[in-house]
């Protein structure tokens, strides 16, 4: 589910309920919190190989609205998913990403807005990321590398989300960048409470000890105030440090639009950009320390 109203297309068929939507994509459904209420399902995909494997770590990635990720009963348009596990398959078998695993966390439905929110607006209520933020560090991290095995620390560990979605996964990526090294911000709604987000970014990006490295992005699609947000976005993101094509990834997509068929085509290229296969080999990736030159 989206706040922005996606444009509708035409619906796939739909698999009978309960059938996997992939065969290395588990459920984990009735996960719990002490921080935020209710429960949600979440569901994880795996590389290829990663049975045959077994002395092998994986770095991961979580992604908000689980629902819309993988598969097609459960997404918000029903039989449109963000195929994140076909992209994944296909990065990985071209040889452009390192496998890795893929957490999606169900959004919270009606309380969707109050999680993904950093701030209360007056209108639209909101303003419990803090909560949901906890939710991720401290229980949900702790739940996935205790079923799979996962490298630990923010080179390894990467957080995205599309819309309110991606607005929450910069918010968090930030706010916890000793946990999140990895960004995928798609669309993202800057606009909340009067674009609260481009003051916290200005605020926050100079204190932090190592930069996340992230991918943004928009449709030219997508209206012309979220066109002109990101590139806001993105200018700032810029003055504070990022670098195109080393640490910051920008797209504006031609034709893209906001809803799961146009954030599915990006799934592949951000994947690229922030898991490269090679990222620990000859294209080494830049320490993201302010004032730092030096490669790890």
């Amino acid at each position: 589910m989206n706040l922005e109203n996606p444009i509708p297309s035409e619906a796939q068929p739909i698999p009978p309920l309960g059938e996997p939507p992939h065969p290395r994509v588990s459920k984990h459904p009735g996960f719990t919190s002490r921080f935020v209420p209710g429960e949600r399902e979440i569901s994880v995909y795996v590389p290829p190989g990663y049975d045959e494997e077994p002395g092998r770590r994986y770095p991961l990635l979580i992604l908000q609205d689980g629902q819309n990720l993988f598969d097609p009963a459960t997404s918000f348009i029903p039989g449109k998913t963000w195929r994140v596990a076909e992209s994944a398959d296909e990065a990985i078998a071209a040889g452009e990403v390192e496998p890795l695993v893929i957490a999606g966390v169900a959004n919270a439905g009606e309380r969707r807005i109050a999680e993904y929110t950093p701030t209360r607006d007056m209108k639209l209520g909101g303003g419990e990321a803090g909560k949901y933020a906890l939710l991720l560090t401290r229980e949900l991290l702790p739940f996935l590398h205790a079923r799979y095995r996962l490298r630990s620390g923010p080179a390894d560990t990467g957080l995205g989300g599309s819309s309110l979605g991606g607005l929450v996964s910069l918010w968090i990526g930030l706010r916890h960048a000793d946990v999140f090294g990895r960004l995928a911000v798609l669309s993202p709604s800057v606009w909340w409470n009067h674009r609260y987000i481009l003051g916290y970014v200005r605020e926050v990006a100079p204190e932090l000890l190592r930069r996340p490295r992230i991918w943004l992005d928009v449709g030219d699609q997508e209206g012309r105030r979220t066109l002109a947000d990101a590139d806001m976005l993105h200018a700032l993101l810029r003055k504070l440090g990022w670098r195109d094509g080393v640490d910051l990834e920008y797209e504006t997509i031609a034709g893209g639009t906001h809803d799961e068929a146009s954030w599915a085509e990006r799934v592949r290229p951000l994947l690229r950009f922030l898991f490269a296969a090679d990222r620990y080999l000859s294209h080494r990736e830049p320490d993201n320390r302010p004032g730092q030159t030096a490669y790890t």
